[in-house]
């Protein structure tokens, strides 16, 4: 249903007057719900038995405060984060897809004010009215304003959607953030340790042939079999094999961090890591289960998207009410010989009355899909914990793992200077003093994965509580539009 009032009186103020403060009253009201943030998690932990355990290398209750990845103490390692992060293509992208949202925002809110065009026809024409027909002259110019009252808030809903829209996108940039200052720590570690381990190797390897030739020379004296050779080779033959994987690891590395800082392999190469160059963090703060929620991007994402859902509720119930609409103009027109100027004002006002239930079943779509969004967000928030209490498990995990390996690395070495000093005694041989060193390396090849181990997993940590990159873009913006200095 749609009809039109034309006001044209000699007087029309009064009229006017009473419409627009009608019309302005209605104005106020908008339907639909307004997004109320979800409650926090009434959870205290995310793992006891791991919090417990970890007390020591763990600041419970405590927010990462800086650069997360500043913790492991490598100068080189800074330097390569911030030049992944000032070229890496993902945060140019994500960027510009913030301020494309904003673009669209401000494109919704222009609908909340008048919308002022200007038009202008001119023609000939032919009239055959009159006892000769006649052909004249006629034109009309002039502006036109039209306004949308949005009585029930349909169009400031929208606007409320865009602007949730927008905060998705930052949050997905923090998002990207995260991942890539993740990716470039854990890619520098694993090429730090594909070099340690490739260096315990070659020493494996020189001392295999060492015990190669040595076992030869005896065989050729009449000391030992040919099964002794055969065994020598075979060690020297698989341990052989190790070098390839750790070699891809190294080569896989060094490409990963020259395209997470914008560049191709051939372009640009990362510089070289060692593990001395690394600390392993000796107190890491862990946020509590309700505050951490509010530390993750993602979990900041699925809120976005729970708060765009709710104003697609708004919008659809926007849509079960009139919609209102003011329009106004003033022209001057002439036709012939005569001319006057032309002004006019109007409401119109369209109301549904039957559309085989579409408003509705539209409504009721939006609020299954605020539902859902409801259920994902709360799914992401369970993840969440989900994340950090396995890589607080991991850390356990590793620190056994490492008790473990230091015992076997210590019995390794006591075993390799006793063979030495019999050696030196005259009460064994060399070979036995040679199979006690390459049991020493491998214990030593064993001790470089595990603080390997130790090293990724804390990154993980950092990561799953969020690595303070909430709020980074805004940073960024402000960091960019700072004035600059200048000095004389």
């Amino acid at each position: 249903m749609k009809f039109h009032t034309l006001f044209i009186n000699r007087h029309p103020l009064p009229r006017m007057v009473g419409a627009m403060s009608f019309m302005v009253f209605l104005s106020a009201c908008t339907v639909g719900p307004d997004f109320q943030t979800p409650a926090a998690s009434e959870s205290q932990h995310y793992d006891p038995q791991a919090e417990q355990q970890l007390a020591q290398r763990i600041g419970y209750g405590k927010r990462i405060n800086g650069d997360w990845w500043t913790a492991f103490r490598s100068p080189k390692l800074d330097a390569l984060v911030r030049r992944a992060i000032d070229g890496n293509l993902e945060l140019v992208a994500a960027d510009a897809t913030i301020r494309q949202a904003a673009s669209s925002v401000a494109a919704a809110e222009g609908a909340l004010y008048p919308q002022v065009d200007f038009a202008a026809q001119a023609g000939r024409q032919r009239t055959h009215n009159g006892p000769e027909p006649t052909v004249s002259n006629f034109y009309a110019i002039g502006p036109r304003v039209g306004f949308d009252l949005d009585a029930f808030g349909g169009n400031k809903r929208l606007v409320e959607q865009q602007q949730a829209f927008t905060q998705l996108q930052k949050h997905r940039y923090e998002a990207a953030y995260l991942t890539l200052t993740g990716d470039v720590a854990s890619q520098a570690l694993l090429l730090a340790s594909a070099n340690a381990q490739m260096q315990a190797v070659e020493k494996l390897l020189a001392n295999d042939s060492k015990n190669l030739e040595l076992v030869r020379a005896a065989h050729a004296n009449g000391a030992t079999t040919q099964i002794d050779v055969s065994l020598a080779e075979t060690r020297l033959a698989q341990d052989r094999t190790l070098l390839p994987p750790l070699a891809q690891q190294r080569d896989s590395a060094r490409h990963a961090l020259s395209i997470l800082t914008g560049k191709g392999p051939a372009d640009w190469v990362a510089p070289e890591f060692e593990l001395a160059e690394f600390a392993l963090p000796s107190n890491v703060p862990v946020s509590l289960p309700s505050e951490m929620a509010r530390n993750r991007p993602d979990v900041l994402q699925a809120e976005a998207e729970l708060h765009m859902a709710s104003a697609a509720v708004g919008v659809a119930t926007a849509n079960l009410y009139p919609h209102v609409e003011l329009s106004a103009s003033l022209a001057q027109a002439a036709s012939g010989n005569g001319g006057a100027a032309l002004w006019g004002f109007a409401a119109g006002l369209t109301a549904p009355i039957f559309n085989g239930g579409t408003l509705k079943a539209e409504r009721q779509a939006a609020v299954d899909g605020y539902q859902a969004s409801l259920a994902g967000y709360q799914q992401t928030v369970i993840q969440s914990f989900g994340q950090v209490a396995d890589t607080l498990q991991a850390i356990n995990h590793d620190a056994e793992q490492n008790l473990a390996q230091e015992d076997a690395l210590r019995a390794a070495d006591s075993s390799f200077r006793l063979n030495q000093q019999a050696y030196a005694q005259g009460e064994n041989s060399i070979l036995q003093v040679l199979e006690a060193e390459r049991a020493y390396e491998q214990a030593l090849l064993g001790q470089i994965r595990v603080k390997t181990a130790q090293y990724l997993d804390t990154v993980r940590l950092y990561v799953a509580l969020g690595g303070n990159s909430v709020g980074v873009f805004e940073q960024k913006v402000a960091s960019r539009d700072a004035p600059k200095l200048s000095y004389q």
